[in-house]
């Protein structure tokens, strides 16, 4: 059997300094679309903008939970992250799919510990296409609209419900080819 070992960042300070900047931009300002992942060419299926936020977000001390359908790509993630894998999505800090996870079947943190809320990577269609939800909170002077496909219809339900366990709750980055958005807990969505 072939693994398919392909180069991560070319320059992986800048590459990671460069994501990182980017994701903590994009949790300040949520559902602004920004550029991530630019030059990679990550095995299949991972997008450039999901592998640039493994590449910077994850390591041997933080537990991970890769989809089924990226099995292809673990190899990958394994030698360019150290990661650990967790057996569950309940186990891990981070959660990196190309479905939708009710966020109930994640770690929430408690209030004593509130960051202990896992972080969902959500691999996506498109970003700036697709069906329109409006951000409102923290970060949003006004009112800010996430265009996102594969987020389930009744996804701004869903949202309310870990948007009303905050401080709990988990924060989402959605990733699509070579562009990365974020939607923390704090913040509140609708149709």
């Amino acid at each position: 059997m072939t693994v398919d070992i392909r180069p991560g960042f070319a320059d992986p300070v800048r590459g990671a300094q460069a994501t990182f900047r980017a994701v903590l931009t994009a949790m300040s300002r949520p559902g602004t679309l920004l550029a991530a992942g630019a030059g990679l060419i990550p095995p299949a299926p991972l997008d450039p903008a999901t592998a640039a936020v493994l590449l910077t977000l994850i390591d041997a001390e933080t537990a991970v939970w890769v989809d089924p359908a990226f099995d292809a790509a673990r190899p990958w993630i394994a030698f360019h992250c150290g990661a650990n894998f967790a057996r569950a999505p309940a186990e891990a800090d981070f959660v990196v799919c190309r479905r939708w996870i009710d966020p109930a079947d994640l770690r929430m943190g408690d209030h004593e510990t509130p960051q202990n809320g896992a972080t969902m990577i959500l691999q996506v269609a498109v970003l700036g296409a697709g069906p329109s939800w409006r951000l409102s909170g923290p970060g949003i002077a006004a009112e800010q609209r996430l265009d996102a496909g594969k987020l389930p219809p009744d996804f701004a339900a869903r949202w309310a419900a870990n948007h009303a366990r905050f401080p709990c709750g988990i924060d989402l980055i959605l990733c699509a080819g070579a562009t990365i958005a974020a939607v923390p807990r704090s913040v509140a969505v609708t149709g």
